[in-house]
């Protein structure tokens, strides 16, 4: 049975993470890991970065290369690199241990969601961190049930998940409405903008596993 395991990262322990430091103030959510010719190549989004920053602090990085800004939609843009080199990196160990990210997101600090295939993959996860001396604080180590199955079945985050659950029991959706976004996004303390890309994003994501 699959595992999920959740923890943060501090981003001075995170070669991606400093790499991506020249974005600015900015959260970063990370799409997905391709492992190619025993390269990782992270794709992420980045809302409304420092170009110029980011460009700089990843010429200047030893762990990554090759910047790529490949879509822009509204202030999100999509941005993919090459790693350099062979650093050991918390990312080359879940490619190694064939984990597979189930979110990730961050600033000064990440939170990963990662499954494995078994306890025996998490294992080896968790002696390659150990080995090269990346400290994770786990949060949760937890089997998939078929509840946890249902709620992952369109592929959202708990952001997303988190924003439309609660724009559905506010009346957001209602005709008239009876909430307005603003009051939403206060709920959750994050900024109205926040809270239009989560739940836009994820809606997206739903009406995807729906109709194709």
């Amino acid at each position: 049975m699959s595992v999920i395991v959740e923890f943060t990262i501090e981003k001075e322990s995170l070669a991606l993470g400093q790499a991506l430091s020249g974005a600015g103030d900015t959260r970063i959510e990370l799409e997905e890991i391709v492992p190619s010719e025993n390269n990782v190549m992270p794709f992420f989004w980045i809302a409304n970065p420092d170009r110029e920053g980011l460009e700089v602090s990843v010429a200047e990085s030893e762990y990554v290369k090759n910047l790529v800004r490949l879509d822009t939609l509204g202030d999100q843009s999509l941005y993919k690199v090459e790693w350099a080199g062979e650093y050991e990196d918390l990312l080359a160990g879940i490619v190694k241990t064939e984990g597979t990210i189930l979110e990730a997101t961050g600033n000064d600090a990440w939170h990963f969601i990662l499954r494995f295939i078994d306890h025996d993959h998490v294992g080896q996860f968790y002696n390659f961190c150990t080995d090269h001396e990346i400290p994770l604080h786990i949060e949760r180590v937890y089997t998939l049930t078929e509840e946890g199955l249902r709620g992952r079945m369109f592929g959202l985050t708990n952001e997303q998940r988190e924003a439309i659950v609660l724009a559905l029991k506010r009346g957001y959706f209602e005709i008239p409405r009876e909430v307005e976004m603003e009051a939403l996004a206060g709920e959750l303390d994050i900024s109205q903008q926040a809270f239009s890309e989560r739940l836009w994003r994820g809606l997206a994501k739903v009406l995807e596993n729906l109709f194709q």
